[in-house]
């Protein structure tokens, strides 16, 4: 078993509190991302989790054992880290084999288990390279062999895809979640990226100013987030956020101080229909499959959304804007979403999670 149990956790940097009573259950075999904006306290909290980083308060358990006094090398923890952290003088092969060979396991392990991972993550033509011979993608999975040839209980993974062009980043996304039904391990993952923790994780730990701002599937987080900040931070394009009285007109929800509204949820009318609210085309983002309409209201406020790339918007067209009330998300002055009965089709969503 490899659950990871962490409570009350705190982490200061002299008088600066960076992790604020962390308090997190990560199941067996789960797929875990850490995510949030740069100085959220995400890396800093897999640094504690490694013990790379020494914490001032509250405790740490992986398989219902203390670990907090428990040096790195024996918390039985492989990490991933975004710089690759290779050997440049040694082999593929020597890079796989250096932590083993320090640990004293025989050499037909040692091998059996560089033959294993070197299969799993297409390495066997590249074994006998330097790391100066290989593209970053290599090297990235050289990276995550390291770790798999440990047979850790959990594998720690920070931002390990950051240095990757958009093409091999989403190669190796890929990869990762093959990886993660092959080994059956429990992983975390760190990231800034949104797109990656969605795709990869089972659940997601969104941090905001070193507290848990939300924990939950990806689905959950984009359909029902539990704060202002949840809702601006997830979903690309993000979420049209105005105050109440700006969308009351069309979507008006008592208590409400703040109303969202998914890019995807607006409907887009001839300036000539009833109702709704009226704004003016400012520019079109053409995607493909889809368009991004960025959009004027009257008094000034801007608004997005995201129409079908096929239809025929034009810079300084007249609109009008309408939403149906089951997409209004509704929060209030202390920030807090206010509850709503989700549509038959989202629960259906998230049941299927």
């Amino acid at each position: 078993m490899a659950d990871l149990s962490i409570q009350h956790l705190r982490k200061t940097f002299g008088p600066v509190e960076v992790l604020k009573d962390i308090n997190l259950e990560i199941a067996d075999r789960e797929f875990v991302c850490f995510l949030g904006p740069s100085g959220c306290g995400k890396s800093t909290l897999l640094r504690c989790i490694a013990g790379l980083e020494e914490v001032q308060g509250g405790e740490l358990r992986i398989a219902g054992r203390r670990i907090n006094e428990l040096p790195p090398a024996e918390r039985d923890l492989a990490m991933v880290f975004q710089s690759y952290a290779l050997y440049p003088h040694m082999s593929v092969r020597k890079n796989l084999a250096f932590g083993l060979s320090l640990r004293g396991r025989p050499k037909g392990e040692i091998e059996a288990r560089i033959q294993e991972a070197a299969r799993m993550l297409q390495l066997e033509d590249l074994l006998e390279r330097k790391p100066r011979q290989l593209s970053g993608g290599q090297r990235q999975r050289v990276a995550i062999g390291r770790a798999i040839v440990r047979q850790p209980r959990i594998f720690l993974f920070d931002e390990p895809l950051s240095n990757l062009d958009a093409a091999l980043r989403e190669n190796t996304r890929m990869e990762l979640a093959r990886l993660h039904q092959s080994l059956q391990a429990t992983m975390i993952y760190v990231t800034h990226d949104q797109i990656e923790a969605m795709t990869l994780a089972s659940k997601v730990v969104v941090l905001n100013q070193g507290r848990i701002a939300q924990v939950g599937k990806p689905l959950e987080l984009y359909h029902a987030p539990a704060d202002l900040f949840v809702a601006g931070f997830i979903g690309s394009p993000r979420m049209n956020l105005l105050p109440a009285e700006v969308l009351g007109a069309i979507a008006a929800r008592p208590g409400a101080k703040t109303l969202g509204v998914r890019p995807e949820h607006l409907r887009l009318g001839d300036a000539g229909s009833g109702g709704g609210l009226r704004a003016q085309v400012q520019m079109v983002e053409r995607l493909g499959a889809q368009s991004l309409v960025h959009l004027r209201l009257a008094d000034g406020h801007a608004m997005t959304a995201s129409v079908e790339g096929a239809r025929a918007v034009q810079i300084g067209d007249q609109l009008v804007l309408t939403v149906a009330a089951e997409h209004v998300h509704a929060f209030g002055a202390d920030g807090r979403v206010l509850p709503r009965i989700l549509s038959e089709a989202v629960q259906d969503a998230l049941a299927l999670a």
